[in-house]
């Protein structure tokens, strides 16, 4: 089981960085309404041949050199098929990868989503050339984090995305945000 959603999409986001991409979406839907709990994350990198993909959720299937076994995507998907959901992986080579997950927002299996936020600023401090756009909706109201306009108000230094004092504005905002969507404290 996985421990918490925020790491597998940090893990599935630096995975797209890996794969050359310098654009990836990360979409977060919480709809208690509908009970669906769901998380894309896109990407404009390789992408990957249906051979692969076709492969890709086998624990002994993996791109890494540092070791032998890959077992974040078949965990999710195992975790999702519990939880009443399911994963898609949708990948063409020199196209790029959408890889998402849903789960019954309601089963008592599911992973917490954790700590957003923070995965957030990791992953736009840790590649403040990537261009970096995050949506989270929750019960039909949204946030959209667009990193270009960030770069904007930064007189166009992306570099400044690294710096501490930027990535941690960015982590503040986003819990204020999200407790904002929510209605409740950060």
């Amino acid at each position: 089981m996985l421990e918490d959603l925020s790491a597998t999409v940090l893990d599935i986001s630096e995975n797209s960085t890996r794969a050359g991409a310098d654009s990836v979406e990360i979409t977060i839907n919480e709809d208690e309404k509908n009970d669906w709990l769901s998380f894309s994350v896109k990407d404009n990198g390789r992408g990957m041949t249906p051979e692969f993909v076709a492969k890709v959720t086998d624990p002994f299937t993996t791109t890494r050199t540092t070791r032998r076994v890959g077992m974040g995507l078949p965990f999710l998907r195992q975790s999702a098929e519990l939880c009443g959901g399911a994963l898609v992986i949708d990948s063409a080579v020199g196209v790029g990868t959408t890889v998402t997950a849903t789960f019954r927002y309601s089963n008592v299996d599911r992973p917490p989503l954790g700590d957003m936020p923070s995965t957030i600023m990791t992953l736009v401090m840790g590649s403040p050339r990537v261009h970096w756009k995050y949506r989270h909706v929750v019960n039909g109201k949204e946030y959209l984090l667009d990193t270009d306009e960030i770069v904007e108000a930064l007189d166009g230094d992306r570099d400044m995305l690294a710096t501490p004092d930027v990535g941690m504005w960015l982590r503040d905002s986003l819990c204020e945000e999200l407790a904002a969507l929510r209605a409740q404290p950060c």
